[in-house]
This record gives C-alpha cells, sequence and structure tokens, in this order.
C-alpha cells in the first residue's frame, strides 16, 4: 500500500467523494493484481524447476526451463556431430595363431555429457601376411559385466574372420573390459553407445596406430609389429560390420545415421524400434524393469522427447548399405517374426537385404554357427574384395 502523508498547509484539500474514489480504484486494482498473481503462482508451482525473483513489493515464482540432457543424442544431432580422428592404441597382446595376432586396444571418445573424452578397450585381430587387409568391425550383444572380458561375444567369429584375410575389430563399449565407466543415466548409456562406433569410423578415415605409453615391458616387446608397419595392413576404404543381438541394434543405428554403404551382416538382430527394443527384455531385470520403465516415462513424457528421433527405423530409406540376416527359429531371446519384419521394412526401402533363417537354431546361431561364418564370409568377399 502507497504510504499517506499528510497534506502541506498550501495544499487544498479534495473533497472526501473524490477520496473515496481513488481509494476505491486502488482496492479494486489489488484484489485483481491479487486474483492474477495468485493464478500465476499456481500455475507455476505445477512444476518442479522453478527459479525464485525478488521484488521490493513482492516475490513471484517464474518457470525455469526444464533441462533436456538426451536432446543431443538424437540421431539427427549424431549425424551432426563432428569428430576428430584419434589415435588408437596397441597395448598388448592378447593371443597369437599361425593365421593372425589378437592385440588389446583402445581410443578415446567424447562424453558429451562432460565434453571430456573418455577410454574405451577392444580387440583387434591382425592377420598374418602382407596386406592390406580390409576391415570388419564387430559388435557384440548383451553381456554380463561380471564375468566380461575383452572380445567376449565376438571372440570366435573375430577369429574365423581374421583367418581369412579380415582385420576386426571388437569394441568393448565404455563400462566394459578396460574401458572407462559408463554414465550412470541408463539411457544416456544406451545412447551413447553408437558413439564408440562412430568415433572408431572417424578414426579409420585417418588411421594412427600407436604404442602403448605407460612405459610398459609389454607393450614395447611383445608387440610383433611397429605402429608404422601395422597400419600398413589396414585397408580403411573397405570396412563391413557384423553384429549380434543388441549389437544389431548399434549397427542400424549407424547405418541410419551416417547413410554410408558399409557391408552389414546381422546374427538374430534386436531390430524393433526403441522404447519397445529394451521394454520387451525388463522381465529379466531384477526389479522386472520398474526403475528403467520409470526412466523412459520421465524421457518421453515429462521431457517431452520423441522416442522416433532417438530409434533405428525411423528413416529406413537412409539406410544404403547392403545387408545379410541370420536368424535361429529357435531364438528363445529375440523372435525370427523381428527378423522378417526387419526383411520386410528393408525391402519396402529398397535396401539390399536377404534373411537365412535356421530351424532348431538359438541366439547363438548353433548349431548352424559354421553355415552362418561361411555365408558371411561369402557376402564380405562379394563386397570389400
Amino acid at each position: 500500500m502507497d504510504r499517506v502523508f499528510p497534506p502541506s498547509s498550501s495544499e487544498q484539500r479534495p473533497p472526501r467523494r473524490l477520496n473515496f474514489f481513488r481509494v476505491s480504484r486502488q482496492i479494486i486494482l489489488g484484489i485483481v493484481m491479487f486474483a492474477i498473481g495468485f493464478g500465476l503462482r499456481s500455475l507455476i508451482l505445477r512444476s518442479e524447476n522453478t527459479i525464485q525473483l525478488l521484488s521490493p513489493l513482492t516475490s513471484l515464482h517464474v518457470e525455469q526451463q526444464r533441462e533436456n540432457p538426451y536432446e543431443k543424442y538424437r540421431f539427427s544431432a549424431l549425424r551432426d556431430l563432428q569428430l576428430t580422428p584419434q589415435a588408437i592404441t596397441l597395448h598388448e597382446i592378447l593371443d597369437s595363431s599361425t593365421t593372425h595376432t589378437s592385440y588389446l586396444t583402445s581410443w578415446t571418445v567424447p562424453n558429451l555429457e562432460t565434453g571430456q573424452h573418455q577410454k574405451v578397450s577392444a580387440q583387434i585381430n591382425i592377420p598374418q601376411g602382407e596386406g592390406p587387409f580390409p576391415v570388419i568391425i564387430m559388435l557384440r550383444g548383451y553381456a554380463d559385466r561380471e564375468i566380461y572380458s575383452t572380445g567376449l561375444g565376438t571372440r570366435n567369429a573375430a577369429a574365423a574372420f581374421a583367418s581369412n584375410g579380415y582385420i576386426t575389430i571388437a569394441p568393448d563399449f565404455l563400462g566394459y573390459g578396460q574401458s572407462d565407466s559408463e554414465s550412470t543415466d541408463t539411457l544416456i548409456a544406451r545412447f551413447s553407445r553408437p558413439i564408440t562406433v562412430l568415433q572408431l569410423l572417424a578414426n579409420l578415415q585417418n588411421l594412427s596406430l600407436k604404442l602403448d605409453a605407460t612405459g610398459s615391458s609389454a607393450a614395447t616387446t611383445d608387440l610383433t609389429l611397429s605402429p608404422t608397419e601395422a597400419t600398413a595392413l589396414f585397408d580403411t576404404t573397405d570396412i563391413g560390420i557384423w553384429a549380434h543381438s543388441n549389437g544389431g541394434q548399434i549397427a542400424l543405428s549407424i547405418l541410419e545415421i551416417t547413410s554410408r554403404t558399409i557391408p552389414t551382416t546381422l546374427w538374430a538382430p534386436v531390430s524393433k524400434p526403441f522404447p519397445y527394443s529394451v521394454l520387451y527384455f525388463t522381465d529379466e531385470l531384477p526389479d522386472n524393469g520398474a526403475y528403467l520403465r520409470q526412466q523412459i516415462a520421465y524421457f518421453e513424457y515429462e521431457l517431452g522427447n520423441d522416442p522416433e528421433e532417438f530409434s533405428i527405423l525411423h528413416e529406413p530409406a537412409r539406410i544404403l548399405a547392403p545387408m545379410q540376416i541370420h536368424q535361429g527359429d529357435a531364438d528363445d531371446a529375440v523372435p525370427l517374426e523381428w527378423s522378417e519384419e526387419l526383411l520386410s521394412t528393408l525391402e519396402e526401402a529398397t535396401v539390399a537385404a536377404e534373411l537365412y533363417s535356421y530351424p532348431g537354431t538359438d541366439h547363438n546361431m548353433v548349431p548352424n554357427w559354421e553355415t552362418a561364418v561361411q555365408r558371411d564370409l561369402q557376402f564380405f568377399r562379394q563386397h570389400l574384395q
């Protein structure tokens, strides 16, 4: 309320009727402002994220725009992500045979949450011989972190390809092997995995190999190739992808994000769009997926994200790579119908794709593992050499 001062002797006191009208206007105006302010306050308090602005007269709550930590992981955003090639470090020999040598390696990937880089470990198999050799990126499916070791889920297929003249690179992904930790946000951890492969593709465009600089004797004496010699063995103009299970989801993401014509073979791929692709498996989680469902609800309904913008097959016409799919009809993890529907979607988008189904065959292509590998080798020979 305005402070009222007594009139000076030189002022003429107005009639009482005019004073009444002025006070009435002030009261009415005050009531209106109070009603507006109260209604605005009630509306704004519905949001959890508010800031308080103070004025000499009163305090108002004004809504602060809620941060969306996921928007930078949209496929369209990853498509525009500028990645600087990073050196691939050779740490030590994991195994050696008459056909190839396996190395523990790593490179760094950007963390879009912190702006820093993190280490991702991997297994590289390099064939014996002069080369240069085409490169196959190996993408594994789900693995139990407690028993995981570098190469798990890709080791056998990678050895078969390396024995036939292909360099194979199998990333562990963040949180696995000797990699740095993944995000504590379940969805960001998932959305970040394609970045590991996108960074690897950028590395291969301008390949630089180096030895482990920690001073370990294993890094300097056990390696049979110098970085220069090893680099000369990579034919980085010929790159393929092999992926199993959830690795198939990552592979399809890469193909849709980049539109690169990378020949790709998929074994029992998880090919349903997000979030169904993760909700389908929630009964395997200790809490039956309660936490994950809560996270997805927050992601979609609280923050207003459109799941299609983070999902495969939203724009299948962007997939240009030739593809081969293998699926067992006795798979208890990925239904045969998923791969049949994937083939139909790809064919409608005019993708050159073919599906092989195997009677009585499980999620790991047993007992037709060798047949699937031989078909993959034929496919890669056709498209990479």
